[in-house]
């Protein structure tokens, strides 16, 4: 038989467990489809651990993750912790020190979920943002604090390595796609930091003749998105522009709800972290009504990184089947079913698919 699949959990905060908790017995069963098993450590990691010792995680975090597989991630953030320092205390500052370098999101409709296109088409692209450098790099600094006089000073870090890796990464993607990048940049405006973007992505497509490539403006792309979605495959971005336009996608599958996302570090040597997109949503944690899907399409994405292609598939094909019924969908969707109610649908659509 072979190696189980070890997989690190950190449920995190607000619905974060809670999204979690149902996702992982469906990993476990969408695995035993394809005669593999889970094993998996729960991690305490989050804003609860923050506020009990100080540190949202241990000092070796990174080091002990490296002993697994892949990361389930459910959420973080807390209204009693400032959200820099819930957000720098983990996930940020796990995406740096594992190198980390592509954020991977999918935008996908699914049937029977209604969205805001009004021919009520179906979209399908993906979101390839880096997740490293950019205005999220943590470089930058405060002087006279509290005074009149404040300066508050981010900067923007892009390099050459930072942006020619994750462009090869969208370019090879695209390749086993439709065969078009369209690169989110802002280089009319910014003089230095996109202007490299676009000369080292030009640089890139040199070596891909058979992937179309073009250059969008970061800002008439959010009109594109809304406008033709359908004219996208691979949606290639920098840090922010990346979070901002992944989320301006997640209305086109149905909410935040059903967005999930992969931190991945496609050369080897560090396990990915797979999360929902959705945060931790404190308004509706504890309710029992957050939408499952985004950390079950998240879980699958985790799968097909692993190589468990076909536990993957079933996994998503189930999540359809489910969202499908609409006695099974969560308030988000237009229902009137619990987080319990829809991983329930999805595990009963797991024993009519087969891998």
């Amino acid at each position: 038989m072979s190696e189980p699949l070890r997989i690190a959990v950190v449920p995190g905060d607000g619905i974060g467990p809670e999204v979690v908790e149902v996702t992982v017995p469906l990993v476990e069963r969408a695995l035993a489809l394809e005669g593999r098993t889970l094993a998996v450590t729960e991690l305490d990691w989050g804003s609860d651990r923050y506020l009990r010792e100080g540190a949202a995680m241990p000092a070796d975090a990174a080091e002990l993750l490296r002993h697994h597989d892949a990361v389930l991630f459910g959420a973080v953030g807390r209204p009693d912790v400032p959200s820099h320092v819930a957000v720098w205390g983990l996930i940020l500052a796990l995406r740096q020190s594992l190198d980390l370098y592509v954020n991977l999101r999918p935008v996908t409709s699914w049937p029977g979920i209604d969205g805001p296109l009004r021919d009520g088409g179906s979209v399908d692209f993906v979101v390839v943002r880096e997740n490293t450098e950019g205005e999220y790099s943590g470089a930058g600094g405060r002087v006279h604090v509290g005074t009149p006089d404040e300066v508050a000073v981010e900067i923007a870090l892009h390099s050459r390595r930072g942006i020619e890796r994750v462009a090869r990464y969208a370019f090879e993607l695209a390749r086993s796609r439709r065969g078009l990048v369209s690169l989110a940049t802002k280089s009319n405006a910014s003089k230095y930091g996109y202007v490299l973007w676009d000369e080292v992505v030009a640089e890139v497509a040199r070596d891909y003749p058979d992937v179309t490539w073009e250059a969008v403006f970061v800002d008439a792309m959010a009109a594109r998105m809304i406008e033709r979605p359908r004219s996208l495959d691979v949606l290639l971005c920098g840090n922010l522009f990346g979070d901002i336009l992944s989320d301006l996608g997640a209305p086109l599958q149905g909410g935040l709800g059903m967005a999930p996302s992969a931190n991945l570090r496609p050369a080897g040597g560090a396990p990915g972290i797979f999360e929902p997109v959705h945060g931790s949503a404190p308004d509706i944690a504890g309710r029992g009504v957050a939408n499952p899907c985004g950390c079950i399409l998240s879980a699958a994405l985790l799968l097909r990184e692993c190589e468990c292609p076909s536990a993957a598939s079933v996994l998503e094909r189930a999540v359809a089947l489910a969202v499908a019924d609409e006695r099974a969908r969560t308030p988000d969707l237009g229902g009137a079913g619990t987080t319990r109610t829809l991983a329930g649908a999805v595990a009963e659509a797991l024993t009519g698919v087969t891998a």
